[in-house]
């Protein structure tokens, strides 16, 4: 008789072409529709399985995978992945898969796009319009601020901050950057970018751009003292995370004239968004979309099957998922599946 295949939970209803592709090697449970599950409904969903391919929207920390002893693997369909608590799943031998680069270019479109926007004044100048307040042609109507020949600070320069700011070349601007670390010389030319500390580059920049990864050490890293810091005529576009920046000193900054404008797509407890910041016209706002192209959302979902498919133990590349979060339970786990294939 045969063994019962592995059970795998699949938290949203994503493309059921490339979801499919899991049938092949597991038991699936599908989530139907789309689903805010409640911390003890995960932990019932990982109970029984096996593995999980997740989204930003399910936090999964000690609690919810308590119970859950036969779960090898969580593959989160997103390049950041604090929704995961990293260091509950490594004590408990579960293998973290993420998937960076594939939405690398289309996250750098998206960014520069908000920051277009955000500087020109867009998206307050279409709902002025609408409003039917466009009554006669102003010279002086919705002024903005220019992007060519203006400062760039990129705070976060891994692969989408490089993207955004090879963009921001083509644009004549000045791009510096801050990163926890300095890059090579040959990458600084190939983008056009200075480093500079972070104090600096806030109160140089006519723009800034957050693409940092969020982790507890940089909650609220733009707070009020970093806002002070910025210019008035400045503008603050974040495509990161909405922990990175502290949304009421953000608010006040943008009401009281001591920043331009701002271009959010994350929040801090999105989906809501802080009620002053919808009040602002000033600010323009983004349902977490930067990565929401089709083809960039497939090539996620993908990316994320076939991590899973892998860190089972299954397929081509059975124990070596393309892009694990935590490389030294996966070096253990792979031990165990060569050494079981070797037996069989």
């Amino acid at each position: 008789m045969a063994e019962p295949r592995p059970r795998v939970w699949v938290s949203q209803p994503l493309f059921d072409d490339i979801v499919g592709r899991l049938a092949a090697h597991f038991d699936v449970r599908s989530t139907a529709e789309v689903t805010e599950h409640p911390p003890e409904a995960i932990a019932v969903a990982l109970r029984d399985c096996a593995g999980a391919l997740v989204t930003l929207n399910e936090r999964i920390g000690a609690p919810e995978i308590a119970g859950a002893t036969q779960l090898r693997a969580i593959a989160n369909v997103g390049v950041g992945y604090n929704n995961l608590d990293i260091a509950a799943l490594t004590q408990a031998g579960i293998v973290a898969t993420n998937t960076p680069d594939v939405l690398t270019e289309t996250t750098a479109d998206f960014g520069f796009a908000l920051l277009m926007a955000t500087a020109r004044r867009i998206t307050e100048a279409e709902r002025w319009l609408r409003d039917g307040q466009w009554q006669q042609w102003s010279f002086g109507t919705l002024l903005g601020a220019d992007l060519h020949g203006s400062t760039l600070g990129i705070v976060g320069m891994g692969r989408i901050g490089q993207g955004i700011a090879r963009r921001a070349r083509g644009f004549d601007m000045r791009v510096l950057y801050h990163n926890r670390s300095r890059l090579p010389e040959t990458v600084e030319r190939a983008c056009g970018a200075v480093y500079a500390g972070f104090d600096d580059l806030l109160a140089q920049a006519d723009h800034v751009l957050l693409v940092l990864p969020y982790s507890p050490q940089v909650h609220h890293l733009v707070d009020a003292a970093a806002l002070s810091k910025m210019k008035p005529t400045a503008t603050l576009v974040n495509i990161a995370r909405g922990g990175l920046v502290d949304e009421v000193a953000l608010s006040d900054a943008l009401a009281n004239g001591r920043l331009a404008a701002a271009g959010l797509d994350v929040y801090e407890d999105e989906p809501a968004v802080r009620p002053e910041l919808l009040a602002l016209r000033n600010v323009v706002l983004t349902p977490h979309i930067a990565s929401a192209s089709l083809a960039t959302r497939r090539a996620m979902v993908s990316l994320a099957v076939d991590n899973l498919i892998a860190a089972l133990g299954a397929g081509p590349d059975a124990g070596h998922p393309p892009t694990p979060v935590n490389p030294d339970v996966l070096s253990a786990a792979a031990k165990a599946i060569t050494a079981k294939r070797q037996g069989a």
